[in-house]
């Protein structure tokens, strides 16, 4: 975003992601294997001495979460807009070749610098349209949709929460990788990387657009071969069906948008009804969730607010709420969540993200109560209380937004200016293209 803000030639090099875990003779994913462990634990069906186990064996070299989280995929995003050299993304962290990768763009950047080649040029309207059109193929994180908005809103770049669920119906999850698949980014670099999933797309991308490279997307991608059709399948058998990523939800409840990874969902609750149960913070659901009397059952829609840009402040990764110990008991593994927060790309679930606007601003997730029915309905991309707007109106009134805190100094400058997550979560005044200006020189 910086590079993009200056306009001056750059060229990303990403650090790799970790070597698998292994736990048990088997392979395990960090982040989320954690979270189906942690589960495990609480319902008493793993050690917690297995436990801690399991975590040591899944940090077992330097880089990145390895699975398709995050971090994975915004690297996929660095090479998907042409800001990374073809190939780069996957190769492990330890792998000799991310320091073969390191040393070509070093002498790559050289030459852009003489070219003149900036990111004005490379990210443009089809760059984007190219990386939203590739998340949807990996399965990648919806902190994605955050990143890509904002950071098209640098650059100028006309990008909004809609053109991720109108851009991605057509494409059909590829990749087989945790936490929408089996697989990690080890075997993701060794069946042929992001080249090969983006050879697959076909025609679905913008093939002209320019690359760091100094080659367009198309001659970059034109050879590129997949070794594990395992790992990356192919557009006529694909792993998950066209429109299985991010989906873009509207409704009284999320007037500005919310988003569901739909390849880590539950198909089954995708089309669900339920009761809400409501938590204006973290804190509050962190001490309830174990109580055997909280009122819970595998119906029950969770809600946690005032975690949003401004709320926490800073919109933590906490919406993949943990389930109540009294429902995992009863083997029960996955509910609907909705809350204002993220959640890690290594998260799983169904989980409704970025409700915008956020509760702390008065949007409409401030006014929903314990015991309202909430309508869950991905197919038909709605999110809806079922609370009339006469209620609605009448708790509007009683609502208090709550008292900036802290009340000076960066972290306010902070909730004052950054704007809402279908924007971005930017800084207002850090949005539209700025460039770069030449020196002055007095003489």
């Amino acid at each position: 975003m910086g590079a993009a803000s200056v306009d001056l030639p750059a060229i990303m090099v990403t650090g790799g992601p970790m070597l698998s875990g292994k736990f048990q003779g088997r392979d395990v994913g960090s982040g989320t294997d954690i979270w189906r462990f942690s589960e495990e634990v609480r319902a008493g069906r793993m050690s917690a001495e297995d436990f801690r186990a399991a975590e040591s064996c899944m940090a077992r070299s330097d880089g990145h979460c390895m699975t398709m989280g995050t971090a994975s995929t915004m690297a996929c995003m660095a090479e998907a807009l042409g800001m990374q050299l073809p190939g780069a993304a996957a190769i492990p962290a330890s792998d000799s070749r991310r320091y073969t990768v390191a040393m070509a763009t070093g002498q790559r950047i050289v030459a852009m610098v003489a070219e003149d080649l900036r990111p004005s040029r490379i990210l443009t309207r089809a760059a984007f349209e190219n990386a939203v059109r590739v998340n949807a193929a990996i399965g990648g994180s919806s902190n994605a949709a955050i990143h890509l908005i904002a950071l098209a809103g640098r650059v100028g770049v006309p990008l909004g929460l809609d053109d991720f669920d109108a851009l991605a119906r057509a494409v059909p999850t590829l990749v087989n990788l945790m936490p929408s698949g089996r697989y990690l980014m080890e075997d993701f670099a060794y069946a042929g990387g992001l080249p090969a999933v983006m050879r697959e797309l076909g025609e679905l991308l913008h093939r002209d657009a320019v690359t760091v490279s100094g080659r367009t997307v198309g001659d970059n991608i034109a050879d590129a071969p997949c070794w594990n059709r395992e790992v990356i399948t192919t557009l006529e058998q694909p792993m998950q069906p066209p429109g299985s990523g991010l989906a873009v939800l509207r409704g009284n409840l999320c007037p500005d948008g919310a988003v569901i990874k739909q390849s880590a969902a539950s198909p089954h609750l995708l089309n669900h009804r339920g009761r809400a149960l409501v938590f204006d913070r973290l804190e509050d659901y962190n001490l309830a969730r174990d109580a055997e009397d909280l009122p819970v059952d595998a119906a029950t829609v969770l809600v946690l607010r005032n975690a949003g840009p401004k709320g926490y402040p800073g919109m933590p990764e906490v919406g993949n709420m943990p389930l109540p110990r009294k429902l995992l008991e009863q083997g029960i593994t996955d509910m609907v969540r909705v809350s204002d927060a993220r959640m890690s790309g290594t998260g799983y679930g169904t989980v409704v993200l970025h409700v915008a606007p956020e509760a702390a601003v008065g949007g409409p997730l401030a006014l929903l109560r314990t015991g309202d029915w909430v309508q869950l309905d991905v197919p038909a991309r709605t999110l809806r209380m079922q609370v009339d707007d006469q209620e609605l109106n009448r708790r509007r009134q009683q609502w208090q937004p709550p008292a900036p805190s802290p009340a000076r100094g960066y972290a306010r400058l902070y909730i004052d200016h950054v704007l809402q997550a279908n924007q971005g979560a930017d800084l207002d005044f850090l949005v539209g293209a700025s460039g770069h200006q030449p020196p002055r020189h007095n003489h």
